[in-house]
């Protein structure tokens, strides 16, 4: 993993997140995210300017000497950050060089303190990832001084030792930023890899256009695609550009992420289309509370004890075949389902043997919370599971007596598999090692925010 200055770690932080359009995500990276980045680039920062210095060629004495000249320590006291109107992050750093001069018979110790500037502009690279490049950085040089306070080095040779370093120095220091940056893009590059939805599905993000930067922050584009078995999943209808409003989510906070509702269609479209919100749902026979077997059924319908005497096993084969519909309102998200529920029940010879089928609506209330890089979700039944026959092998059905029935074996294992599956998440736009920290989650009028710190951890 390549080392990351101050600025480095900015970028890893704006760039793995973005908005797009179809389906979009829109990211903001905010003042505050500058002020931790700062903090946490400074250790960086000083590794990366450790550079290593040729030999200072002596003329001060009656021979030429070669001294070696070692950089003992860099200390950075100040990293300051700001974003520039359309161009991208500016960054000053104030560092203080230790240096040891190898010089016989007595080594000597300099202090020198340097003002770096740099410059970052950042921009859409050729396969759709951030590419970072530096257009300006300047070293300033102060005055080096003997810490230790002794006068036994001459005037002249301070001036020389001085003179030799900042000449090394001036082109060093900022070419082991651009380094640490073209480096940093590898990193960044990690952005367009695939991240598992399911079993045979996957997520993918590529940025669509370059970053818009203001003063107060950076937004990028990345486009989402989904995948189930290698083809892309693609929306019925187009979708529609997403603008994110000003003043959402949390005020002060360091990351803002706008979720269009494309983005939860696509996803929802993609577990319609792999089966994954499908399941059967079964019962012991032999449970003292087993509801699924003809005996149960047959109290309620005559045909179904007519038909099987004996007590045989039930099964509840759900299936969706329409794509479930999530909708977004202030304050408030739901979701609602529509499977088909075929009702089966284990014959003699344990062919299955089909008794009567069922068209249902469930409305779910829909909570949203954030793990790491993961959105996930959460379910709860609104109100009445609407239950209606479509087809019956056993005579007519009685739904006021059955609905009591098919609710309670149905609903719990529907919102079990349902909160599994959500549990597990999608992976929102991100490079290796960066998290959300304390994420809250706001939902608003066809889209949700996510109002989170940022966490980079190596």
């Amino acid at each position: 993993m390549v080392r990351a200055c101050g600025l480095g770690l900015l970028l890893a932080l704006l760039l793995p997140m973005v908005g797009t359009s179809m389906p979009g995500t829109v990211v903001r990276i905010n003042k505050a995210a500058l002020s931790y980045v700062s903090a946490i680039g400074k250790a960086p920062l000083q590794r990366a300017l450790q550079v290593t210095l040729p030999y200072f060629l002596d003329r001060s004495g009656e021979m030429l000497q070669t001294t070696r000249i070692q950089i003992l320590n860099v200390h950075v006291p100040r990293l300051h950050l700001k974003f520039v109107a359309d161009f991208g992050v500016r960054l000053l750093a104030a560092a203080n060089f230790n240096f040891k001069v190898f010089r016989a018979p007595d080594p000597l110790e300099l202090m020198l303190p340097v003002v770096l500037l740099a410059d970052a502009r950042v921009a859409q690279g050729p396969i759709q990832t951030p590419v970072i490049s530096i257009s300006a950085c300047y070293s300033l040089f102060g005055n080096a001084s003997v810490p230790d306070g002794g006068n036994s080095t001459s005037p002249a040779l301070l001036v020389l030792l001085q003179k030799h370093i900042k000449a090394v120095l001036s082109n060093k220091l900022c070419l082991s930023v651009s380094n640490l940056v073209q480096g940093l893009n590898v990193h960044l590059g990690t952005l367009i890899g695939l991240n598992p939805v399911g079993p045979e599905s996957q997520m993918r993000y590529s940025m669509v256009n370059v970053p818009t930067v203001t003063n107060d922050y950076i937004s990028l584009d990345i486009n989402a695609v989904l995948f189930l078995l290698g083809k892309p999943i693609v929306l019925p209808v187009d979708a529609t550009a997403f603008v994110l409003p000003r003043h959402v989510g949390t005020k002060g906070t360091m990351a803002t992420v706008g979720l269009s509702q494309d983005l939860f269609d696509s996803a929802l479209l993609l577990l319609q289309k792999a089966g994954a919100l499908n399941l059967d749902i079964t019962g012991q026979l032999n449970s003292d509370d087993n509801l699924l077997n003809t005996s149960a059924l047959g109290r309620l319908i005559p045909e179904v004890a007519r038909q099987f005497p004996k007590p045989m096993p039930v099964v509840l084969k759900v299936r969706l075949g329409a794509t479930p519909i999530a909708t977004l309102h202030t304050n408030n998200a739901t979701l609602q389902l529509q499977p088909f529920i075929e009702v089966l029940a284990v014959a003699s010879n344990s062919a299955f043997q089909s008794l009567f089928s069922l068209d249902v609506v469930v409305n779910l209330s829909l909570q949203l919370s954030v793990s790491k890089v993961r959105l996930q979700g959460t379910t709860s039944v609104l109100g009445d599971v609407q239950i209606t026959v479509a087809s019956s092998n056993v005579g007519t059905i009685d739904m006021d007596q059955v609905h009591a029935l098919m609710g309670t074996v149905f609903e719990k294992p529907l919102i079990d598999h349902l909160n599994a599956l959500l549990g597990m998440g999608i992976a929102l736009p991100s490079v290796v090692n960066l998290h959300y920290a304390s994420p809250k989650v706001f939902v608003y009028e066809g889209y949700a925010v996510v109002s989170s710190g940022l966490l980079y951890q190596r």
